[in-house]
């Protein structure tokens, strides 16, 4: 059926957060402008992540976020907790590593777009494991976000997943555990070692989660199917499908029911991050209490903000650019984003 916003747990306190984060975070190098990394002299230090990248969007966009996760015990794992606190995530689950290091990746700007080299083979990230279950925040959470990228990362992380879409230790919504939202965001490099595993094990996920976040293109690639349409048959009736169809649009299945709402046109400066920010606006819209189309929209919303910029975390919009855009007619809908 249909996803409801979720009440807080009654024993839960009011700094429970609404939605937790689970995975890797790093350190991200690259320039300053749109030339090749390899004619800098200097380089700009921030963070990318997958899962804080959805935890950022939603203290962007007024919600209690948490991240949970692994860092090493050197700068880079100092400045990923600075930061992120600085955006109102929550960091008091991280656990510090002080044998492995913070992974580490480089973004290279080029003529046909932006290439990525990543430097994560045992990472602290690397280490999680279904033990991290045992954390309070989990079960205090309304909803708790994972993506596809900590199943490749190395067994025990795929564990981990597995043991909370299995609600072993958090427990099912229906007896008062958070809702589980999954992102597939398949990486074929994470998997090159054992590239058969992927389809069977995040289809796995998919299908043991409450909702899902999948991109049509990925979704050919791992289990061969054609449309939207068949991906959720795919899948299955168990959850909420969102089927993301890069610059048209997305379609969310529920209950039988597909419901669609066209991308907002954008000029776009680089892709990376907008999946993320996409998936922290509907969990945002779904928080709220939204109806499924207005979850659509504010997912597209955010992930205009993430086109705009070379950022990994945009600036999220505000409420008033929020209400406006969700309340538009189709056709004033269809103009383009706001800057």
């Amino acid at each position: 059926m249909p996803l409801s916003p979720l009440p807080r747990a009654a024993d839960s306190g009011d700094e429970a957060p609404d939605v937790v984060c689970v995975g890797e975070t790093m350190a991200v190098l690259g320039p300053y402008d749109d030339h090749p990394l390899a004619g800098q002299s200097t380089v700009r230090l921030a963070i990318g992540g997958a899962e804080s990248n959805v935890a950022c969007a939603l203290a962007g966009l007024g919600h209690r976020a948490a991240w949970l996760s692994r860092l090493g015990d050197d700068p880079f794992g100092h400045r990923i907790l600075v930061e992120l606190n600085t955006r109102g995530v929550c960091v008091a689950g991280v656990e510090t590593d002080k044998e492995r290091p913070t992974g580490v990746y480089f973004k290279d700007p080029g003529p046909h777009g932006t290439r990525t080299y990543y430097y994560r083979s045992a990472s602290a990230a690397t280490r999680m494991g279904p033990e991290l279950t045992r954390l309070p925040t989990l079960r205090e959470a309304r909803v708790v976000h994972l993506s596809g990228i900590t199943a490749a990362l190395s067994e025990t992380c795929a564990q981990l997943l597995e043991a909370i879409v299995a609600r072993r230790a958090l427990g099912r919504p229906a007896e008062g555990g958070p809702l589980v939202s999954f992102d597939v965001n398949h990486r074929p490099t994470l998997w090159a070692t054992r590239p058969a595993e992927a389809g069977p094990r995040l289809l796995a996920l998919a299908r043991a989660a409450d909702l899902v976040f999948v991109g049509r293109d990925e979704a050919e690639t791992l289990w061969g199917t054609g449309t939207p349409a068949d991906v959720a048959e795919l899948i299955g009736a168990g959850p909420v499908v969102v089927v993301k169809d890069a610059g048209h649009g997305a379609t969310s299945y529920a209950d039988g029911t597909a419901t669609h709402v066209p991308a907002l046109p954008v000029e776009v400066v680089e892709p990376v991050g907008a999946g993320d920010a996409f998936a922290a606006g509907y969990l945002a819209g779904l928080l709220e209490g939204r109806a499924e189309r207005h979850r659509l929209r504010l997912g597209h919303l955010a992930a205009a903000a993430a086109l705009r910029t070379r950022d990994d975390v945009p600036l999220m919009p505000t409420r008033q650019e929020t209400e406006h855009h969700l309340t538009a007619d189709d056709a004033a809908w269809a103009t383009p984003a706001p800057r």
